[in-house]
C-alpha cells in the first residue's frame, strides 16, 4: 500500500474518504500523530504527518524509528515524503518541485537506524541510491502532466536544524553539489531503506536558500510558496494514490 508522509504544509489529506485510524505505538514509540487510513476512488492509501497535526514537532525531535516502524505495521510497502525545502541551485526557486536522485546526511544525533542494541550480527544496507527509482519515474511522470516548473534529478542536503542555515554553510551545500536543502530527509530515507519499504522525496521549494537571494528569508516568503505550491503537490499525489 502506498504511505505518504506530509511535512510543512501537508499536515492531513483534504477531500479523500478518511476509513480508519491506527494510533498504536511501536518499540519504538509513538508515530508524530495517528497514521490514516483513506481512499480515493476504489483505492487505499496511508497518509501520516510527520511534525504532527496540528504542526508541532520540530524536525530534530520527530520520532523517525516510530513513524516508519508504524507504517509498516499498517501495510505501507511504498513511500512518498513530501518535503519543503529551500532552493540551493539558483535554477530552483519559490514553487519548483524536485525529484531527488541524491541525498548528503549533515545531521547529527539523530536515532538513525533500526538495527543497534542486542543484535544477532551486524547489518549494513546498500545506499548507493537513496530513492527508489521506479517510484521515482512515477512521481516524474505524474508531475509532468502538472506543471513544467520541475527537476528530475537532484541533491537533497539534510540539515539538524530547527534553524535555517547561514549563507556560509548554503556556500558549502553547493559546493558539495547539493541542489535543495531541507532538515527531515534523513534518516526518514534509509530506515525506509532498512525495512525494504520503497521511498521517494517529492520536494516543493518555498524559498531561496541563505545567500542565493540577496532577501532575507521570511516565514511570510515560505508561507506564500506553500500556499501557491501545495495545490500540485496534493494534484500529484491524488494520482500516485490511483496508479
Amino acid at each position: 500500500m502506498l504511505a505518504i508522509i506530509g511535512g510543512t504544509g501537508l499536515t492531513e489529506l483534504d477531500g479523500l474518504k478518511v476509513e480508519k485510524e491506527f494510533a498504536d505505538g511501536t518499540q519504538w514509540g509513538s508515530p508524530s500523530a495517528p497514521i490514516v487510513q483513506v481512499r480515493l476512488a476504489q483505492r487505499e492509501a496511508l497518509f501520516l504527518a510527520r511534525h504532527g497535526n496540528p504542526h508541532r514537532i520540530p524536525p530534530h525531535q520527530v520520532n523517525y524509528r516510530a513513524n516508519l516502524a508504524a507504517l509498516q505495521k499498517c501495510g505501507a510497502s511504498k513511500i512518498v515524503a513530501v518535503n519543503a525545502v529551500g532552493g540551493v541551485n539558483p535554477d530552483m526557486g519559490a514553487t519548483h518541485i524536485n525529484i531527488p536522485d541524491q541525498l548528503i546526511d549533515y545531521t547529527h544525533g539523530r536515532a538513525c537506524t533500526f538495527f543497534e542494541g542486542d543484535l544477532k550480527e551486524v547489518t549494513h544496507i546498500d545506499f548507493t541510491y537513496p530513492y527508489s527509482e521506479p517510484l521515482r519515474r512515477q512521481l516524474i511522470e505524474e508531475i509532468a502532466k502538472v506543471t513544467d516548473d520541475f527537476s528530475q534529478l537532484g541533491t537533497y542536503a539534510c540539515t539538524q536544524g530547527p534553524r535555517l542555515e547561514t549563507a556560509a554553510e548554503v556556500k558549502k551545500l553547493a559546493r558539495d553539489g547539493c541542489d535543495i536543502v531541507g532538515m527531515t530527509g534523513m534518516p526518514e530515507a534509509a530506515l525506509a531503506r532498512e525495512l525494504g519499504i520503497e521511498y521517494a522525496c517529492l520536494a516543493l521549494v518555498v524559498n531561496p536558500a541563505a545567500g542565493v537571494s540577496t532577501n532575507i528569508i521570511t516565514m511570510a516568503e515560505i508561507e506564500k510558496a506553500v500556499e501557491e505550491g501545495m495545490g500540485r503537490i496534493r494534484q500529484v499525489i491524488g494520482a500516485m494514490i490511483l496508479k
